[in-house]
Order: structure tokens, then C-alpha cells, then sequence
């Protein structure tokens, strides 16, 4: 060790008498100092403007330390990006240098072994790339005075991230040192090496052998877990592994000139170590043996704990997830071999660190609806199998890789889910299906798969029943005043059946109200509830069922027979708010406090908190096309509480009959018109028999249909209030506390010009004084 440590010293020396790690490391702390004076002043000038515009202002609600550190204009966003320009440049001569000297005889004829000289020299690099961590700990250390409660785990894994890559690089560079005697040849050689090592896992990933190997290779995205704050052995052993072959390489290389060995034997020994490699990375990555570390404040890359517990209660039994791809549906390219690795690492990665067991399948095939024309209007004269070899054809893959109609028939039924891509999960003989959707996203989220999560592991699930048979709204008509959108829509993935509940019709005039039933929703109804309905209604109510009811002005006689069972009723006419660009009857509401209770939706998170805590501005909004104000009795028996209000000075009741787009509406008291702030929406609670009966009461029915997106933002959590907060399963996270800097706008300027020019003059003095000291001697 000795040894090691002498020519580590010796060749830090030979770093620090040259212009280029001073250069180096001038270049890099500009760098760092720029992107983070950069992202930091902007915020700064916005946090004074906003606090100078409105003092009760509190907090930008986002985590500033993300922002600074790791956006694309962040510090670690950049200096990752062009770290492989630096370090070329230093590892160049490592070797090349002692060759062209002729000081490698005197080493190679000295007691130093080769092994002493490789490792003595990387390790003079690895603490040449503590002063680079170093450099980034000078910014690290000033936002922890910069920023309130900057998050300190997030940025000591992003910095363990950028030194396992930078002394990935080095390694790298100095196998190429060795290769060359031309230090130019040898930079220029580690560039392309980086490069080959970033791309290799875009290449030949139709293969499932190729594709392992070359994804395990790859230096791309490997520390993106770390910057956002995961640290996973796997990771970590993957950089060990990759300095192993190059350090291995070197030492090969450096023996293989003193030794006179047949090209077979060198050529097993480079083999050997690749292939040991291989072994260890092939061994880390198993999900068993894979350990997690989340360094961030709020855990923010760990499932939350609601659904950790879900997957718990698993247990030891294999859960069985088979992704069914049609090479005619939607979101074929991403379940093709290719894009096989991304799927995985980015859906389920969290789900396979709390249950490793988890067994992945793939089929795919091709397919259409019945009926469905589009395919044969565009390619005429050809049946379905010709259309799908063209198709894989113009795709690149091979159309025996997808079994044809007859064949997936025989094994499943995936026209009910329009032979979309999508995932059946197997469990204890149990199955469901996980969608994907049509957004942005693509893939489910945390609530949709815990969701079907609980479907495999519950005998039944909370189910709401549609009541039909006088018009009212309907869950299976896709009309835009209709209720499908948001109770059964398999494409929409905040629809009731892909959240966890179940949705169906029921007819009163002819069918009793199911013991299941979780809850009744009566939405609109256009005709007089027969005695029969009505009948079954109350005596619903009377037990302690949970409703859900929804009326629309124009209609108030139709609901509030019922309605005075629980002392609400919809009051006559049509509330009005005359807004310069909408139509008078487009009444936006705002959300009480009640609503923050209704459920742990992130939505709501804002709200909740001591009220000098939180934003003016936080009250939700809920835009209500067309509704009736309601009035309630205290003293009902139940306790009432509104969850949208109207705005007083802007609202007033309308009665009579108007015509919204022609004259403008004017308030007219003497008409009977009534300004004031009425509650459009109201829940009702009550103790009966030894639990809680809950009722939601609304004057507009369309803020729920299919037009207003089901009632986003609140009408999920209705329904989750309505089931006691079962379904579906909400993943609020903590709001950060790194939400605020603590410095003015000048103070930053003032950092800027400190960090990018007074810091760099000093250390360029600095060197020069040793350069021209060293030159003296």
C-alpha cells in the first residue's frame, strides 16, 4: 500500500505542475458556479416580487432544491452532460506520458509492481475527482443557506452519482492512456469509448439475450436514480464493475509488454475479466439480492405506504402480470421487445423492490374489433393476416413474433378491452385487467394499480349502483351530458372501474336494491319517481344507505319529495353569474373547507393545514354549467355541511324563465330574485346503527358528465368520500419544505459575481503562483 500511495503522490504532484488540471478545475467551477447563480437568482427576483405584490404570499409550494440542482438548467443536469469533454482531457498522459518519458523502463525495471503502478495512478485521479466533489460541495454547502430546509439526501446521492461516473470516465481514459502512445489519440479514444458505453442500449434490442447484455452495459441513465435521490446497489455495483474491466484491461495491457504470451492466452485473460464482470452485474441485478436506499426528505421514490401495505398482504405467492400487445392496437410500439426495458424500469421497478417475486410475461398477436373497417377501407383487396405483415413490416419486426386472431382467441377475450395494449394480472387464481390510457402518461399510475391490486386480493368491491328507469343520467351512453365518461369508460383512467369500484345499473321500478350496493346515485332524473322508486328510495335512506344525488334547475319538483326526507331542497329557480366572457348560468363555485376532508387526494392537499399557513388563494374552484342553489334544516337529523359555495356579490338567484343568449340578465329583486351566497353542493352525515350514513346532495348534474370530464377535480373524491375512503387509494405526498430561498435578489446577484469571477481569479492566481514556482525550480 505503500507503494500505491507513493505514486499516487508522485503523479497528483505532476496534475498540479501542469496548466491542465488547473484549467480543469477553473472551467468546471465557472461551470457549477453559472447554472447555479442562474437558477437561483430568477427565483430569487420572483419570490420578492410576489412577497412585495402580496405580503401573505407563503411558499412556491415546489422543491427548490430539485429545481436548482437537478433541472435541465440545474447544476447536475449540465455538469453530467458535458463531464465526458473534461475528462479525457486529464487521463490522457496517464500513461502515454511514462512512455514517451522513458521513466516506464525505470518503473517496469524498480521492485513496483504493475499492479502498484495502475492502482497508484487511479487513485491520484480519484482524488483529483474529490476536488471536483469538492467544488460542488462549495454550492452545495451555500444553498443550504440559500434554501429553507434544503434537502441534503437528495444532493448527497446526486454528488455519490457524479463520483462513481466520473471515476467511471477515468477509468476509461486511462485504459485508453495505455493503448496509445499520441495523448491526443488516447482523448479522442476515451470519447468514443463513452459514446459506444451511452449507446450500446439503444442497439440490437430486438434479441431478449442481446437486449440484457447491452442494457446492463450501458452507461445511459444509469445515475438518473441517484439524482433523484435512490441509491440502489445495483447501480452502484454496475460503475464498480465497469472500473474493474477498464482498471483489468490496463493491467493486462501493461503486462502483456513485459511478457512474451500467445495472443490466445492474452485474449482469455481480457475474456475473463469481462466475463467475471458480467457475472457479478448479472448477480447484482437480481431483484432479490437489490438493496434501496430513498435519501430524499419525502421519499418521494418509494411507494407510499398505503400501497406497501397492499402489496404486503401478497405475501409470498407470485403475482403474474402478462402485457398482451396487438400489433393493430393502440400503444403497439410500447409493449415491441425494444421498448421492453424502459417498460419495466419505469412502471415497475417500485412494485418489484417490495415484492421481487413478480413474474413478467409478453404475448403478442394482431387483431381487430368486429366490424371495425379502418384497416380494410386503407389497405383494400387485402385480409386482416396481409394487412399485419405489411404492418410489421413498415414496423421492423418480424410478424412471426405475433399469433393471429384463431390463436389468441383460443386463450383469451381482449375485444372487451378493444385489443388495446394492456396488462391481465394473475393472482391465486384471480385475475384483472391494468389498462393504459390515452394521455400523456400512457401507463397506469399508483392509483390505478393499486386498484387492481385490491381487486385480487378482495372478495368483493364497493359497487354503486345507477338508478335509471325516469331518464335520469346514464353510465353507458356516451353523450355529453351522460355519465359513462366517469363510471365506466375503460379509456379514461380516473373512471370509477379503473380506480376500484364497480358501477352498474339499477331500475327501482322493477328490481330491489342489492345488498352490495355501496351506494346509490340518482342524477337527473326527467320524469316523476314513481311511488315504487320513491318507495324503495326512503326506505334506502331510512337504513343508512349512502346516495349520491344530483338535480338540475328547471327540475327542482322532481327530487325534492325525496329530498325533504333529510331536510335539503333544490329551490326554485336558476342561479346566475354574468362574467364578461361566459354565459350568465356558468356559475363558478368555490370549494369550502369541508371539501379538504372529503378525501387524501394531492389535490386537496393545499387546503389542509392551519389557516395561517395556507395560500388565500387555495380554495378550489368547481365551474357549474346551469344549477339550483339548495337550502337545508340544521335540525334534520343530520349534520350538513357545504361544499360549494357561490360567491355573494357576483351570484344571485334568478326565477322565471330566461333566455341566456339573447338580452343581457339583469338582477331584479322585485321579480323575486335573490342575491346572496347559496351552497350549490352539501354532505350529510348521520350515526345510524353503529356507523356513519353519508349523503352528497348537488344542484347541477352536468358538472359530472361526461362534458366536464366527470366532475374533475372533486367528483373522485365524492364518490371516495361516499365509500368511507376505501376506493380509490390516494398517494398524497408531504409538501416539501424546501419551498422558500432565504436570500434577496442582490444577495444572489452578489453570489453570481463572487462564484463566476472574484472564486475563479483567486484559484487562477493561485496556479499561476505554482506553476511559475515549479518552473523556478
Amino acid at each position: 500500500m505503500n507503494i500505491i500511495f507513493k505514486i499516487a503522490k508522485a503523479e497528483l504532484r505532476n496534475l498540479f505542475f501542469s496548466p491542465v488540471a488547473w484549467f480543469l478545475a477553473i472551467a468546471f467551477l465557472v461551470q457549477c458556479a453559472i447554472y447555479y447563480t442562474h437558477a437561483l437568482i430568477p427565483y430569487a427576483k420572483w419570490q420578492d416580487l410576489s412577497l412585495n405584490n402580496n405580503p401573505r404570499w407563503h411558499d412556491f409550494g415546489t422543491p427548490i432544491t430539485s429545481i436548482i440542482f437537478l433541472s435541465p438548467n440545474g447544476i447536475f443536469g449540465n455538469v453530467l452532460q458535458n463531464l465526458y469533454l473534461f475528462v479525457p482531457l486529464l487521463t490522457m498522459g496517464l500513461i502515454s506520458r511514462e512512455v514517451n518519458s522513458g521513466t516506464i523502463r525505470l518503473l517496469y525495471s524498480s521492485p513496483v509492481k504493475i499492479r502498484h503502478i495502475v492502482m497508484g495512478k487511479y487513485l491520484a485521479i480519484m482524488l483529483y475527482n474529490m476536488l471536483l466533489v469538492l467544488i460542488l460541495g462549495i454550492f452545495m454547502v451555500t444553498a443550504a443557506f440559500n434554501i429553507q430546509s434544503v434537502d441534503y439526501g437528495l444532493l448527497l446521492s446526486a454528488v455519490l452519482g457524479f463520483y462513481l461516473l466520473v471515476c467511471t470516465y477515468t477509468a476509461i481514459g486511462m485504459f485508453m492512456s495505455s493503448l496509445t502512445n499520441y495523448q491526443i489519440v488516447s482523448a479522442i479514444g476515451s470519447f468514443i469509448i463513452i459514446f459506444a458505453l451511452t449507446q450500446i442500449g439503444t442497439l440490437w434490442q430486438k434479441v431478449d439475450f442481446v437486449r440484457d447484455l447491452t442494457y446492463f452495459l450501458s452507461l445511459s441513465g444509469r445515475t438518473s436514480k441517484m439524482l433523484r435521490g435512490l441509491i440502489t446497489t445495483k447501480d452502484v455495483l454496475y460503475f464498480l464493475v465497469i472500473i474493474y474491466i477498464f482498471l483489468g484491461f490496463t493491467l493486462l495491457k501493461l503486462r502483456g509488454g513485459r511478457e512474451s504470451t500467445p495472443w490466445f492466452v492474452k485474449a482469455a485473460r481480457y475474456l475473463g475479466i469481462f466475463v467475471s464482470a458480467l457475472a457479478i452485474g448479472y448477480i447484482s441485478a437480481r431483484p432479490k439480492l437489490t438493496g434501496y436506499w430513498d435519501t430524499t426528505a419525502r421519499k418521494v421514490n418509494t411507494l407510499h405506504p398505503t400501497i406497501q401495505n397492499i402489496v404486503r398482504q401478497m405475501g409470498d405467492d407470485q403475482l403474474e402480470i402478462t402485457m398482451y400487445t396487438n400489433l393493430l392496437g393502440q400503444g403497439m410500439y410500447r409493449g415491441l421487445p425494444e421498448s421492453r426495458n424502459a417498460y419495466l424500469s419505469s412502471l415497475w421497478e417500485r412494485y418489484v423492490r417490495f415484492k421481487p417475486d413478480m413474474k413478467f410475461n409478453y404475448v403478442y398477436y394482431y387483431d381487430v374489433k368486429k366490424g371495425d373497417s379502418n384497416y380494410f377501407r386503407a389497405y383494400p383487396h387485402k385480409n386482416l393476416q396481409q394487412i399485419a405483415e405489411r404492418l410489421a413490416d413498415a414496423s421492423d419486426v418480424k410478424i412471426s413474433l405475433f399469433e393471429p386472431p384463431r390463436q389468441i382467441h383460443k386463450t383469451i377475450d381482449l375485444e372487451p378491452e378493444n385489443y388495446r395494449l394492456v396488462m391481465q394480472l394473475k393472482y391465486k387464481g384471480r385475475t384483472t385487467f391494468l389498462r393504459t390510457f390515452d394521455d400523456n402518461t400512457f401507463w397506469p399510475e399508483d392509483m390505478q394499480i393499486a386498484a387492481a391490486f385490491k381487486r385480487l386480493l378482495q372478495d368483493t368491491l364497493p359497487k354503486f349502483y345507477f338508478v335509471t328507469g325516469d331518464l335520469e343520467r346514464n353510465i353507458y351512453k356516451s353523450g355529453e351530458r351522460e355519465y359513462r365518461y366517469s363510471s365506466i369508460d375503460k379509456s379514461n383512467r380516473w373512471s370509477l372501474i379503473n380506480v376500484g369500484f364497480d358501477a352498474d345499473t339499477l331500475s327501482l321500478n322493477t328490481q330491489d336494491i342489492p345488498a352490495d350496493a355501496g351506494g346509490l346515485v340518482l342524477a337527473d332524473p326527467k320524469t316523476q319517481l314513481s311511488e315504487t322508486a320513491a318507495g324503495k328510495l326512503k326506505e334506502y335512506i331510512s337504513r343508512g344507505g349512502n346516495m349520491f344525488i344530483l338535480g338540475e334547475p328547471g327540475k327542482q319538483q322532481m327530487l325534492n319529495p325525496l329530498l325533504q326526507q333529510i331536510g335539503v331542497q333544490l329551490l326554485p329557480g336558476t342561479l346566475v353569474e354574468p362574467t364578461k366572457n361566459e354565459m350568465p348560468q356558468m356559475v363558478r363555485t368555490y370549494a369550502t373547507m369541508a371539501v379538504a376532508d372529503l378525501a387524501e387526494d394531492p389535490t386537496l392537499l393545499r387546503m389542509k393545514g392551519p389557516a395561517s399557513e395556507r395560500n388565500p388563494d387555495d380554495s378550489l374552484k368547481q365551474l357549474m354549467p346551469g344549477v339550483a342553489a339548495l337550502s337545508y334544516d340544521s335540525n334534520g337529523g343530520f349534520t350538513v355541511r357545504p361544499l360549494l359555495m357561490t360567491v355573494g356579490e357576483r351570484t344571485w338567484l334568478k326565477q322565471g324563465v330566461f333566455v341566456t343568449d339573447s338580452a343581457e340578465i339583469v338582477y331584479n329583486p322585485q321579480a323575486g330574485d335573490i342575491r346572496g351566497s347559496f351552497p350549490t353542493a352539501l354532505e350529510l352525515t348521520r350515526e345510524i346503527d353503529h356507523r356513519q350514513q353519508r349523503i352528497i346532495v348537488c344542484g347541477d348534474a352536468d358538472f359530472m358528465s361526461s362534458s366536464r370530464s366527470g366532475g374533475e377535480p372533486l367528483g373522485l373524491d365524492m364518490y371516495s368520500w361516499l365509500d368511507h375512503n376505501k376506493f380509490p387509494v390516494f398517494t398524497s405526498g408531504r409538501k416539501p419544505k424546501d419551498n422558500k430561498l432565504l436570500i434577496t435578489p442582490a444577495t444572489a446577484e452578489l453570489l453570481a459575481i463572487v462564484y463566476v469571477w472574484i472564486l475563479p481569479a483567486l484559484v487562477l492566481i493561485l496556479g499561476i503562483v505554482l506553476l511559475i514556482r515549479r518552473k523556478g525550480k
